[in-house]
């Protein structure tokens, strides 16, 4: 059985896949309690992007999110800023609208972890290659949701895709499709110290310019 919430149409995410991090308290918005988990998502490679997701105990009881469990979550991917020390970081999180277990055979790599993004790109693309020689744009994408709000989310785009992407001028509104993957680097601090961390980001099979350079129209706001 499926628990459904309204679904956002410039920012949707599904992900199926293994619940390998117990639900916890994450925060409390307007009466709901919020819970952050961990979702794995193996790809073709076989490499797996374990993929956070915030759901409230409004939608679902947290005791049948049990690790080991595969499950079905669909909703916008959210990013949320916090104060770290002295620092500002941005957790990012798929927040579930709607979710399901899944049975049987488990998920199928190919349409596991899917992402659709309507948004501007907010900061200038960086273009680069990589040693072996492929080509990989960087762009920041802001998605408006609810309450005025924006959504900046951090997207790859590779080979073709990449030196389209890398000519786009701030502002242009475009729409992308891809999956969500995780990876983890090494954060170094002035002080000499050293972090391991995980970043979040969309990995982009395609993209295309949607509109007109320029501000967002009302009917793109969630």
């Amino acid at each position: 059985m499926m628990h459904k919430e309204t679904i956002t149409v410039n920012n949707q995410a599904t992900v199926i896949g293994e619940i390998t991090s117990a639900p916890v308290f994450s925060h409390a918005t307007l009466g709901d309690n919020f819970y952050r988990m961990e979702v794995s998502c193996p790809r073709l490679s076989g490499y797996h992007d374990v993929i956070p997701v915030t759901v409230s105990d409004r939608l679902v009881d947290m005791e049948e999110m049990a690790v080991g469990r595969t499950v079905c979550v669909r909703g916008p991917f959210h990013s949320r800023s916090f104060h770290d020390a002295d620092r500002v970081r941005v957790m990012l999180s798929v927040s579930a609208r709607e979710t399901g277990f899944i049975s049987g055979n488990g998920t199928d790599p190919r349409t596991n972890n899917q992402i659709f993004l309507d948004g501007y790109i907010c900061r200038m693309p960086v273009y680069r290659k990589t040693p072996l020689g492929r080509q990989i744009t960087d762009i920041l994408l802001a998605v408006n949701c609810s309450f005025g709000k924006k959504d900046r989310i951090p997207c790859v785009v590779w080979d073709r895709g990449a030196r389209y992407a890398g000519n786009l001028p701030v502002g242009t509104r475009v729409t992308v499709q891809g999956r969500i993957q995780s990876r983890g680097y090494t954060k170094r601090f002035p002080d000499g110290t050293e972090e391991e961390r995980t970043a979040f980001e969309v990995s982009v099979s395609s993209i295309a310019r949607a509109g007109e350079y320029g501000e967002p129209e009302e009917g793109t706001w969630c």
